[in-house]
């Protein structure tokens, strides 16, 4: 009987076992805004704009031995943009993400869907989190992870604006396909990534469309040891927007201290190559950071790359950063010193000063809870006679942005069943 007993435990030991994990999370996140020179100059005939925004989200995940799936609904307002007795919102709720990860191995995985893209610092793909609608992509992604130290991804997407009979013109201002290649290592203290990226832009040309592709190459390497940490990067765009040929990089780097105080202070530089305003040819010298989180980069009042400046005159960023945190508390000034990168002219065919201004930027938030955190900002622009070149307005004027935001998190239901193979 002792044998028998023993056998059948065995047997049950042998079984593979495996979990069905299910969980339903949401999102709150109202933020008040005060713009008075957000994106651009302060104009003297019309008033600083305020509003509360709001990101409401319902997020289901499920995760088994073969599938991961995810499914995170949206509903992005303005409070008040449709009146008290409504029946239906100005911009409705929507679908962030919707994809399924297939386990084919233990190393090589398929994801498929609607999903956000992130690597590395966000500089060529991010989230956009800040934004309250986000950003998220319709693609298909192979992964494989052969071990703790390497990563390699590829991703494809062909994008429509409906289901056709015959060939139509894509008119979203979207890529109409895109395919990359991602890499990243970790040696000791040091982690590189490295990017290849082809992108698919629709154009009209003699009046049927076209899709020219361009190129972006680079990588991205971080070191942190001890109190020590830095990051740098540089990337090279080649190929063609538009039927004109595209020659562009950008490089930076930067470098913090922990100090055991809770202070970090850090130095950066960032170098985005431009178009000259008075060039003779026209090819594009201007480098395009495509679907970063580029809110993270040159100043949080936005006046670079976040739905402009793009084939400008490029950017010179010298920046600081201080920040410091003491228990739920944190504080972040960053001082950012901005050049053009290529040539400005003014309507004279002048060619001006290449420092367009200095903004700062401050926030304090507090972590009330896991779930909850408290964040209010300001940021001013002081700006100069090129960047009014730019951007028009009024550079002389009182130039500011302030914001206020609570994040709401809630877990709001979690289970792990265990089931045999």
């Amino acid at each position: 009987m002792k044998k028998l007993l023993l056998v059948m435990l065995l047997g049950v030991v042998n079984q593979t076992l495996f979990a069905q994990n299910f969980e339903i999370s949401a999102e709150i996140r109202p933020r008040f805004e005060y713009r008075n020179a957000y994106k651009t100059l302060s104009v003297d005939s019309l008033d600083a704009a305020s509003f509360v925004s709001q990101r409401t989200r319902l997020n289901l995940a499920y995760g088994s031995e073969k599938i991961n799936a995810y499914l995170s609904i949206q509903d992005v307002r303005v409070w008040g943009d449709v009146p008290t007795l409504n029946a239906a919102d100005a911009n409705g709720t929507a679908i962030h993400e919707a994809w399924a990860e297939l386990l084919l191995t233990p190393e090589f995985s398929l994801k498929l869907g609607r999903q956000e893209i992130s690597y590395d610092d966000q500089r060529i793909f991010g989230a956009v989190g800040w934004a309250q609608q986000a950003r998220s992509h319709d693609a298909l992604l192979a992964i494989y992870k052969p071990n703790a130290n390497n990563h390699f991804e590829v991703g494809l997407a062909l994008n429509a604006a409906s289901e056709t009979l015959f060939e139509t013109n894509y008119t979203l201002n979207n890529y109409k396909s895109l395919q990359y290649v991602w890499y990243h290592t970790n040696l000791s203290s040091v982690g590189i990534s490295l990017l290849a990226l082809n992108n698919g832009l629709a154009y009209l040309k003699d009046g049927k469309q076209d899709v020219d592709y361009n190129q972006t190459f680079g990588g991205h390497a971080n070191f942190a040891k001890n109190a020590i940490s830095t990051q740098a990067s540089a990337y090279f765009q080649t190929g063609k927007i538009a039927n004109q040929n595209v020659q562009a990089y950008k490089v930076s780097v930067n470098g913090s201290y922990s100090f055991a105080n809770g202070l970090k202070p850090g130095l950066g530089v960032e170098y985005v190559s431009g178009t000259d305003m008075n060039a003779s040819n026209s090819d594009v010298k201007s480098f395009n950071p495509w679907y970063g989180t580029n809110h993270k980069f040159n100043g949080w009042m936005d006046y670079f790359y976040v739905g402009n400046h793009i084939n400008s005159v490029g950017l010179i960023d010298v920046y600081a950063t201080i920040n410091y945190t003491k228990d739920k508390f944190s504080v972040s000034l960053i001082p950012h010193m901005f050049s053009s990168a290529a040539t400005v002219v003014n309507g004279l065919n002048e060619e001006m000063d290449s420092y367009l201004g200095t903004e700062v930027d401050l926030s304090i938030a507090y972590k009330w809870t896991k779930d909850v955190n408290f964040e209010i900002g300001y940021s001013q622009m002081f700006a100069t006679e090129t960047m009014e070149v730019l951007k028009g307005g009024n550079a002389s004027a009182t130039n500011n942005w302030a914001w206020a935001m609570v994040t709401i998190k809630p877990g709001l239901f979690k289970t792990s069943v265990k089931k045999n193979e």
